[in-house]
């Protein structure tokens, strides 16, 4: 019997069996666990993201505007809040119906699924295959997984609402969530601009410390979105401070034009 076939089969230098290193001094290293760290809230983010920027936004433009044209603060105070609030319903009603469409377009195309799956299965089954040869099976190990999935009408379905169409299911209460979530962070970013209005201080001075607080928001809030989405936050940061001043001082150049 030659010395190969009488040596033990090869171990690599992580499995249990493997044999020391030529020096007898090394030990085979740990498995290190990969652990995913994908976020997952990116609907979340989205509707946050949505409504925060424009209530630092839009409220911060109005507010210099109207300093720019006025100066007492109540009257600004006023038109500030009534815009907050007017803002604040709009938005989430928007992100309501568009929640709405996304859950009722998902339904639609279920059923048009559940119909075609039932009335044409030869055809159905015929995309199925499609899809797994865009996967690169082939042979035997195409038809049997295709078997496999056009074996139980439910799964079949299932597979092509998420492969075919690219749809999963909606959270039944999702659109709720994001009317909340979208006017609540438009308030939250809105009141920043107008907070300093309510100091006993002349409207220029307020102006000056709502452009100070506003911009650093913007700032915080870039980098913070800019993290949460993948983006360079400070790229991000001065992207959303540069939105920030180019409407505001937008609006109050317009309004000191309007005025005179």
């Amino acid at each position: 019997m030659s010395d190969s076939a009488s040596s033990p089969p090869f171990a690599g230098p992580h499995a249990a069996g493997a044999p020391p290193h030529a020096h007898g001094t090394s030990r085979p290293l740990p498995r290190h666990h990969h652990v995913e760290t994908h976020f997952s809230g990116s609907e979340i983010v989205r509707d946050v993201v949505l409504g925060m920027s424009d209530g630092l936004t839009v409220p911060f433009a109005l507010a210099a505007g109207l300093s720019g044209a006025v100066r007492d603060a109540t009257v600004i105070l006023i038109a500030g809040v009534a815009e907050l609030a007017a803002g604040a319903i709009a938005m989430g009603l928007g992100g309501y119906l568009a929640a709405k469409s996304e859950a009722d377009t998902f339904s639609s195309e279920l059923r048009r699924e559940r119909e075609e799956v039932r009335e044409v299965p030869a055809e159905e089954r015929d995309e199925v295959r499609k899809i797994f040869q865009g996967w690169g099976l082939k042979g035997q190990v195409l038809e049997s997984a295709t078997d496999a999935v056009c074996a139980d009408p439910h799964r079949w379905v299932d597979f092509m609402m998420r492969e075919e169409l690219r749809l999963s299911e909606p959270d039944p209460g999702r659109a709720r969530l994001s009317a909340l979530l979208i006017g609540g962070s438009y308030v939250a970013g809105g009141a920043i601009p107008l907070a300093p209005y309510l100091l006993p201080v002349p409207v220029t001075t307020a102006l000056l410390a709502s452009v100070a607080v506003t911009l650093v928001a913007l700032a915080l809030f870039g980098g913070i979105k800019g993290r949460l989405t993948g983006r360079p936050p400070a790229h991000e940061a001065a992207r959303t401070v540069l939105i920030g001043a180019l409407a505001s001082g937008s609006a109050y150049a317009l309004a000191r034009l309007i005025a005179r």
